[in-house]
Formats: C-alpha cells, structure tokens, sequence
C-alpha cells in the first residue's frame, strides 16, 4: 500500500495546503512538526502527531522535530478562550530538555533532527523582524484566522498582542528550516491550520518557493473532548505523571466504537492486523487487548507492557494467590487502591473507596447484591473486613461488574 493511502485509511489526513496529497507526498521531503514545551512531559494528544511522523520517517521522508523554547514562551492562543498564564523561561526550558529525551526514545534509531526554535528566535531583533517578517502579514487576514477570531467574539473577549504575533513566529520556524534544511513540508494536528498556512505564505513572499501542509484530526474521547492536559483528562507518557499501568488501562478501556480508529493511529499494526482484531467477537475485548499492549510497548517498552497486562488480568480476576512482587508494585501504583484494617466496616470502606456517597447509597449497595469482596458476596450490611479476606496482604473489592478497588492491609 503506497503512503498516501495508508494515511487516508488510518485517518491521519484531515487538510492538505499546496497541493494534492499524491503530489505532496511523491517525492521525498523534509518535513517539521512542532510542539511547544508546555510541559515536562508530552500526552497522548501530541502522541498522535508523532504517530505521523514516525510514519513518513518509515517511508523516506526527513523529520525535524521542532521544541518550541521561544514560542513556548507565548503560547498559541488556539483552543483557548483566555489569556495564557505565561510560564518561566527556566521552567520551559527544563520541560523542552524532558521531551527531547522524550523525543529520542520514542523515535530511537529513526533518522531525525531534534531542534529548538529559541536557537534562533531568541536572536532576533524586534526592528529587524518587524520590517523582514512584519510586513509580510496584514491585520485583516490574521484576524480571520480561526485561532484568533474565536477570541475575539463577544465584546468581553480579546487578544493581547503577544498571542497575536504567535502566528508570525511560527511562520519564522517554517521561514528558518526552509533556508538552513531546505524543509518544504509542515505537519500538525488540525487546530494548526492556520499557524501552517501562515508559514507557507511567508516562505513563498520571501523566496518565491512553494512549500506545503499537512495537518491530521485532533484525536477525542468519546465525549468529544480533545486529548490535552488542560483538558482534564490528560494521559502522559511520563511514569511519574500517568503510571505504566494507567496508561495501560486507558486503551484496555477503550470503547468498542473507537478502538479501530486508535489502533489506526497508536499502533504499528498493519491495516489487515487490525481488520482481523475488529472482525473478532467483541465481547473478548481483543482489539482492546491489542491496543494496550502495542500503545504501552510503543511508550514503556515490552517487559513493562506484559507486566502491565498481567497486573490488569489480576485485578480483574480477582485471583490474587499468584500476584508477583512486581504486579502487587504496579497495581498498587496505578490501580485504585486503599488502606484498610481487619475489622474495618464494608459501610466505611465503600465511602472512603469512593465507591458510595453516602451511608445510605452504601447500605443500598450491599442490600441490592452489588458489592462483592473477592469471589463472594457481602450481603450484610452490619459486616467487617476479616484476615480471610486477604491473599498476599490484598483483596479486590468490587462494586457491580466493572469498578473496582484495590484493598491492602495495614
């Protein structure tokens, strides 16, 4: 299957600028993708453009993978309704030295160059940019910009002119890579559309070269909501923000109408793989299954996806007999868990789990039948924790089929 193909079938083409995509991607190009260290950690929303251009990296195009150090300093005003709280440049720079080794263990050997636009914008004089560069962009056509005309309606909203000349630095990044590396192609998620065409047009006034854009969906959950940490529900591939096993349980708990399209983007597997997943009972959960495992290995490696899947399998089981250091680890990393003693009522424990609001909504639980401890049924409201509840110092208490709380004792 050629590229371009490949790419439409995934689902990681969503807008092309300068061209048709069969005309993009026939020769081979240089291509950027920039991220701005926000973080000290990337999440699985900017995972997914990575995904593309480990993809295009697979098929003989060159990557420059841009850590925004000087835009970072602004922050793109796109998807936000407010002013950003602009960060220390001292933190921005920790963050862009955590993701470029985020960067370089994602990728490992791939052919790519890692660079920081602070290298170069930094140096700028503001007199000179604005006569150079400036000049180039017009008022009119920046505010109809999508980024920034969706700040600028209601006669509460507005703009500073920091987040507005964001569209000019970037533009700069694609000026800059095209003379130094001869970089002809920008890709991005879609809310970057506008930031791409920018730098294209700069490219072409100020050289008279064609270059072109590429951008891919932003990827949701099935509420809608972007993949992003200020989204609420961020994912992060660092361990100490997100644990191996709740990013393993994240894909494990993928919805049946979304997991194709994940495995799509997230994984490695070809598109008759993942056919064969999706044509399987559902019930099983093997396209889930797959997901986990593949998305894990991708960011954790292989030994911690399999404990991952093996802490996941415990827990759910419910057979905690056989728990091996290592999993007892993991799911009390990650898992939900909670400290509890022999005597302990399962009234108190269901609220201090989170697992009931309230006395009441407790005692109704456990009248109805819905709450077990390990393989039995707590059918007494009046009943306490005992020692016999325990192996290896754990017990799993369950409220109905699906949510489930890791109990270890003190």
């Amino acid at each position: 299957m050629n590229l371009k193909q490949e790419l439409k079938n995934r689902g990681f083409i969503h807008q092309v600028a300068g061209g048709e995509l069969g005309d993009v991607l026939k020769e081979k190009r240089t291509f950027y993708l920039g991220l701005d260290p926000s973080a000290d950690s990337f999440q699985i929303g900017n995972l997914a453009p990575l995904m593309l251009a480990k993809r295009l990296i697979d098929h003989g195009h060159k990557a420059i993978i841009l850590i925004g150090g000087a835009t970072g300093q602004i922050g793109d005003p796109g998807g936000k309704k407010s002013e950003r709280v602009l960060q220390d440049v001292k933190v921005i720079e920790k963050n862009a030295k955590a993701q470029i080794k985020q960067i370089q263990k994602l990728f490992g050997t791939k052919d790519l160059m890692v660079v920081n636009n602070a290298d170069w914008l930094n140096k700028l004089n503001l007199i000179d940019f604005l006569r150079d560069i400036g000049k180039h962009f017009t008022v009119n056509s920046l505010i109809k910009r999508d980024l920034i005309k969706d700040r600028l309606q209601g006669d509460e909203n507005s703009i500073s002119y920091t987040e507005f000349s964001y569209a000019l630095l970037q533009a700069y990044d694609f000026y800059h890579l095209h003379e130094k590396y001869n970089c002809d192609l920008q890709i991005g998620a879609s809310d970057q559309w506008g930031n791409i065409v920018s730098g294209m047009e700069l490219v072409r006034k100020k050289t008279g070269n064609s270059v072109y854009g590429l951008t891919m969906p932003l990827i949701t959950d099935t509420t809608g909501k972007k993949f992003g940490k200020s989204e609420g529900n961020a994912v992060w591939l660092d361990i100490k923000k997100t644990s191996v096993f709740a990013f393993y349980q994240f894909w494990f708990n993928t919805k049946d109408q979304d997991v194709e399209h994940l495995l799509n983007i997230y994984t490695e597997l070809t598109h008759e793989q993942i056919r064969d997943l999706m044509d399987k009972d559902p019930q099983a959960r093997n396209a889930q299954k797959t997901l986990a495992h593949e998305a894990t290995t991708l960011v954790h490696g292989e030994k911690e996806a399999r404990a991952a899947q093996e802490a996941s399998k415990v827990l759910f089981s419910g057979d905690l007999s056989t728990i091996t250091k290592q999993t007892k680890k993991m799911l009390l990393e990650g898992a939900p868990s909670l400290s509890v003693a022999s005597g302990d009522a399962f009234i108190d424990i269901l609220i201090h789990a989170h697992l009931a609001q309230s006395k009441g909504e407790a005692k109704r639980l456990i009248e109805g039948g819905g709450v077990g401890i390990g393989n039995r049924k707590v059918s007494n409201i009046g009943e306490t924790l005992n020692s016999e509840d325990f192996s290896n110092g754990l017990a799993l208490l369950k409220k109905g089929k699906k949510e489930v709380v890791l109990l270890e004792l003190t």
